[in-house]
């Protein structure tokens, strides 16, 4: 939704609907929502959301599973629901989609959806192939520092913002003040749940602004086998505080070779949807990182399991799932450099994606702008898509030779603080992953591309 494409007025008048829309729902959601969608095609811009206001309407005329997990939301606390409502879809998809268009035209750069940033490099955990450990434990962002990127990114259009880490819960103070004082932004965390508690709880009750994404690697041999003797019960005690206090949260999983079958599993489906999550973000293992462990990477008819399940389950389970890897088709492609999103280290180091740690440009030295017009983030946006095939998104993990061409070009350094990694040792560790899945990958898109 660029600039022209809605006038300001519309846009104002779409958002007073929105709004009054999420008010009438509330007072009888399942009755109410057909009156809504049938009141939208007459009040809304032309084409408006069209394809997502069918999909609705599909979906509560059949009951089937996607209006089941809409009626999920209105099982969280009334007063958390509404600001994620008015944050989600006012303020970020609707207000904040049109100011980011805008901001591109000025700037000629990528303006985001989201904005990564880790607020420490600190973990309580040491998992087994984490990238995040590459960046030591002593490194944080000061809450003036994250204060003035929510800012800086507020003024472009930017109203979400996810931490990661590191642990991000290791500064729950300051993500806490960060929510209290931008409360038209809604604020994720990855986070491995070990910190969640009571006290926690509440403090997300009171700012209603945020979410947790935590993260599982399935049941509990397969999660503890990676995070540590124990985790999964914490896991399992925080995911059970969540949904006492009917509070929104989901689920963070990393795939590889040892746990693929568990996390596509029905199993493990319905056990996070009766856990209380609404959601589950999927991600392909990546190999970053000198201590990166490339046995843990899924073999082509492992990654074929897991994209074949996720699709099938989205079918018929109430939970919103993303597959990183395997659903570039519905975002066109890579989204990294800006174009949805970028990610910011606890050193302040402009990343253009959370697994690729190289730079030109430091926050504490530039601003948000600045580092979007970068020459790496510049490479990417002049790169994107980095393949016709939406199931070789990657410019690392499957068109390796792309990330090498751009690191060099643009003389982007390693932001690998602990133990520094070329681009080409990088790419040359993730070539041959390339190469075994490009035969899959081609099959699988001819045949089931946009299915």
């Amino acid at each position: 939704m660029g600039k022209g494409f809605v006038s300001k007025a519309k846009l104002q008048a779409a958002t007073v609907f929105v709004n009054q829309a999420l008010n009438y729902l509330d007072k009888d959601p399942e009755n109410n929502a057909v009156k809504i969608l049938n009141l939208a095609d007459k009040v809304l811009p032309e084409g408006w959301y069209l394809a997502q206001r069918n999909a609705i309407r599909n979906a509560i005329d059949r009951k089937d599973n996607w209006y089941q997990l809409l009626m999920r939301f209105y099982e969280l606390d009334p007063e958390v629901r509404k600001t994620f409502f008015r944050n989600f879809i006012i303020n970020s998809a609707i207000i904040g989609s049109a100011e980011e268009r805008e901001s591109e035209e000025k700037y000629g750069c990528n303006v985001p959806w989201a904005i990564l940033l880790d607020p420490t490099s600190a973990c309580n955990l040491r998992c087994t192939g984490c990238w995040a450990a590459e960046y030591g434990n002593r490194l944080n962002l000061s809450l003036d520092e994250m204060d003035s990127i929510v800012t800086q990114g507020k003024a472009l259009g930017t109203y979400m913002y996810i931490f990661t880490g590191g642990e991000p819960l290791v500064r729950k103070k300051d993500i806490i003040a960060l929510c209290e004082k931008h409360s038209d932004c809604e604020f994720l965390s990855f986070t491995n749940g070990t910190l969640i508690d009571e006290a926690f709880c509440q403090e997300m009750l009171r700012v209603r602004n945020f979410v947790p994404a935590i993260s599982l690697e399935g049941f509990e041999e397969a999660n503890d086998s990676r995070r540590g003797d124990g985790i999964y019960g914490k896991v399992a005690a925080a995911m059970k505080l969540l949904k006492e206090h009917r509070l929104p949260f989901g689920i963070s999983t990393c795939y590889t070779s040892r746990n693929y079958a568990d996390i596509s599993s029905e199993e493990f489906f319905d056990y996070i949807i009766d856990a209380g999550a609404l959601f589950c973000w999927f991600f392909h293992y990546m190999p970053v990182g000198n201590g990166a462990v490339p046995e843990l990477l899924p073999t082509p008819e492992q990654r074929a399991v897991v994209y074949r399940k996720i699709r099938e389950f989205r079918k018929s389970k109430a939970l919103f799932t993303l597959d990183f890897q395997n659903d570039a088709e519905y975002v066109g492609g890579c989204i990294a450099g800006g174009r949805r999103y970028f990610h910011i280290n606890a050193k302040g180091d402009v990343e253009p994606c959370v697994f690729i740690h190289y730079s030109n440009a430091n926050i504490r030295e530039c601003t948000l702008v600045e580092a979007l017009q970068s020459p790496l983030f510049m490479a990417y946006r002049e790169g994107q898509p980095f393949n016709e095939n939406m199931l070789r998104p990657c410019p690392m993990l499957e068109n390796p030779e792309k990330l090498r061409a751009m690191v060099h070009k643009t003389d982007a350094k390693s932001t690998d603080y602990e133990s520094p990694e070329s681009a080409d040792t990088l790419c040359d560790r993730t070539a041959p992953y390339a190469d075994n899945w490009k035969p899959t990958a081609d099959d699988l898109w001819s045949k089931t591309a946009g299915r």
